[in-house]
């Protein structure tokens, strides 16, 4: 996406906070603060969906839980075909990558 300078016109890359041309201040789209929409490996219930849904908002996880159940109850399959959805598409956090201890003459290998 290419940012303009709202002074005199110039395209910038979606990084600049100050125009090269003119100087003044860029004001683009701030990024949204937040955690990506990953399922965690450790801490889920069934899939991971609704504890993915809690850590990417900042909500409450019991309380996603629980309007989730109530949403099974009352929806009619909707709110099941919604995690199944959920399930498939959000991605599962990768696992950590572990490395040697330092001093041990052990390195990584290189793909």
């Amino acid at each position: 996406m290419t940012v303009y300078c709202h002074q005199c016109g110039n395209a910038l890359p979606p990084t600049a906070r100050f125009c090269s041309n003119c100087g003044s201040a860029v004001f683009g789209p701030q990024p949204i603060p937040g955690r990506p929409l990953v399922r965690p490996r450790v801490g889920r219930q069934i899939a991971g969906v609704c504890l993915a849904l809690a850590r990417a908002n900042g909500w409450d996880v019991a309380v996603v839980r629980i309007i989730t159940v109530v949403g099974f109850c009352v929806s009619g399959g909707t709110f099941g075909i919604a995690y199944l959805a959920g399930w498939i598409g959000i991605p599962e956090e990768p696992f950590p990558e572990v490395y040697p201890p330092p001093g041990t003459g052990a390195y990584p290998p290189h793909i």
